[in-house]
């Protein structure tokens, strides 16, 4: 009880100090890389608004004036790519997959897909239960013939007379069951 009272608290609290201690340390959210993938054309933009920027790529350095680098015919493996300005750097961590054969597909064609795919499934539901509806009271084609009314409970067997128990008072009731010789 005493925890789920503090669990609003600790929330507030992570809230304003998390970005405290971001502030802190250095880590700003502000100035990330942007990277876009078409095909196996790989785009990434610096987040530095400075006019000399130096890109560091697997296996090349290059200084240019654009904040934006075009990687054409990537391969989908796992490279570091970095870039500076002056006593700025930023670095990223690129493992993007890529195929050449992919189609891309913007946002409303697949809103679209998932609408298509959600009303057919809503007809499929409907038709199935007014199809089903009306057959309720049939008879089934196993032969079973008795009333598919409510299960109810058998009442228990009667007693069987030759087995009945032994009461105080009425030993002559069976003392016609003496042992029989064959």
């Amino acid at each position: 009880m005493r925890l789920e009272r503090s669990l609003p608290l600790l929330g507030l609290l992570l809230c304003a100090v998390l970005p405290l201690v971001s502030f802190l340390i250095g880590v700003s959210s502000q100035g990330e890389f942007l990277v876009e993938i078409s095909g196996t054309t790989v785009t990434i933009t610096c987040p530095f608004e400075d006019d000399d920027i130096q890109w560091v790529l697997p296996g090349k350095t290059d200084t240019t004036q654009e904040r934006k680098v075009i990687i054409t015919d990537y391969e989908s493996r796992a490279a570091n790519v970095s870039c500076s300005s002056g006593n700025k750097k930023r670095e990223l961590y690129l493992n993007a997959k890529v195929c050449a054969n992919c189609e891309e597909l913007d946002a409303l064609t697949v809103a679209g897909i998932i609408t298509a795919d959600l009303l057919i499934t809503l007809g499929v539901l409907i038709l199935v239960y007014y199809f089903s509806k009306g057959r309720k009271g049939w008879a089934s084609s196993a032969g079973d013939s008795r009333p598919r009314g409510q299960k109810m409970q058998r009442p228990p067997p009667v007693p069987n007379p030759d087995y009945e128990p032994i009461r105080k008072g009425q030993r002559e009731v069976y003392a016609g069951l003496g042992p029989r010789g064959i």
